[in-house]
């Protein structure tokens, strides 16, 4: 039985899914542990990517993408992170920008970006986090004051952009004072262009320089500084300022099942790695697999990557359709990344002492499982999320 297979896709799907495993099979796991070891980012990678049409994916048809679904998407990034997460990470926040404009964007919003986005000629980053936030949006500190000519000056610290450098148009949610009671109702998402590279970009917006990580090599993460930066009225997503909370909740919505996709491609490549090994290396007398013990364990690990690719498809086809699907995008995050860490962990285990070598694969997807418990919202976060929706269904 072949692990993580989706029933009910059209041909067209399962046409994509195919293209993007021989790529991922041919171009990316035999470049990844390279580009890994010197942290250098796969701008060959990602211009093949860019050729095969992955940035417009999702952005419809009229605007120069294939006008692909969410689970296609989603499936694609499976595929992708199973041969090294970092290039997921490319098109990760690419996806949410183009899908932020796709449902929320004004009609020239749309006409401005989406077409250059689907070609990758323009690609997406996004920002909600800041230095001292966390999980709590509605402390966003950073602050855009509306001039008398109508135009923005923003001034605040952004952090942890997802290619926060390479990318040239990020979607950045910030305080505006629009006399709303509710704190979350007072943000408003900006689109703001920029420049690729690092340092100050454009007057009053610097990339300080790339913050180092213990995985997820490859992709720059950086800060966001704007300091009296001027942002005119028709940069505010979807033209109407207060609006950004909302409109940022549903990106990261989409965001999550990305996330699940992620942990379910690397959970695929962990088991795939323990199973080989265990084949081949032999212990008195016959190879590990045959032991009872190893063959429990291949057994649980075959299991969670199952269990977490069928949630993570659940929750995109639910979001699909145009269903409200917070519960489950939030619960196949949770269960996916919690899974793959636990599958990460016990092909490591089954490689012994070579799992702790970095001439072997499996020491990558160790560095790189944990990023999936805490991007796009911490299993805590989940958590809450889930409670909260099954209870309205289930309180006395």
């Amino acid at each position: 039985m072949k692990l993580a297979q989706t029933q009910g896709l059209a041909e067209a799907q399962t046409e994509i899914l195919a293209a993007v495993r021989t790529f991922v099979d041919k171009q990316v796991i035999p470049h990844a542990p390279e580009l890994e070891r010197t942290d250098t980012y796969p701008q060959a990678i990602v211009d093949q990517m860019a050729e095969m049409g992955l940035f417009g994916l999702t952005i419809d048809e009229e605007y120069g993408g294939l006008g692909e679904s969410l689970l296609t998407y989603a499936l694609c990034v499976e595929e992708l992170a199973r041969g090294w997460m970092s290039v997921s990470g490319v098109i990760n926040t690419h996806f949410i920008v183009a899908y932020l404009l796709s449902q929320h964007g004004t009609p020239e919003q749309k006409s401005r970006y989406l077409p250059r986005m689907a070609t990758g000629e323009i690609r997406g980053a996004f920002s909600m986090s800041e230095p001292e936030l966390g999980s709590d949006v509605a402390a966003i500190k950073t602050k855009a004051v509306r001039g008398d000519d109508g135009d923005y000056t923003i001034n605040g610290r952004k952090m942890w952009l997802t290619n926060g450098s390479t990318a040239n148009l990020v979607a950045v949610l910030v305080r505006t004072e629009e006399g709303r009671e509710r704190p979350h109702d007072n943000l408003t998402a900006f689109l703001i262009e920029k420049p690729t590279g690092l340092g100050t970009v454009a007057p009053g917006l610097t990339i300080p320089g790339k913050i180092h990580k213990m995985g997820y090599k490859g992709i720059d993460t950086t800060e966001l500084l704007l300091d009296d930066f001027v942002a005119s009225a028709d940069t505010v997503l979807g033209g109407a300022p207060g609006a950004g909370f909302r409109q940022m909740m549903d990106g990261i919505e989409v965001g999550r099942v990305n996330v699940a996709a992620r942990a379910c491609g690397i959970a695929l490549r962990a088991f795939e790695l323990g199973a080989r090994y265990a084949q081949q290396r032999s212990t008195f007398g016959k190879p590990i697999v045959e032991h009872q013990a190893i063959g429990f364990s291949l057994a649980e690990m075959a299991t969670k990557v199952e269990a977490a690719h069928l949630m993570m498809v659940n929750a995109a086809r639910l979001k699909d359709s145009g269903e409200r699907s917070d519960v489950a995008a939030g619960m196949a995050k949770y269960l996916a990344s919690e899974y793959c860490n636990e599958v990460t962990q016990a092909s490591f285990r089954i490689h012994g002492g070579y799992g702790y070598s970095t001439e072997y694969e499996i020491e990558r997807l160790m560095r790189e499982a944990p990023f999936m418990l805490i991007g796009e919202g911490t299993s805590e976060i989940q958590k809450r999320i889930i409670s909260k929706g099954v209870l309205g269904d289930y309180r006395l």
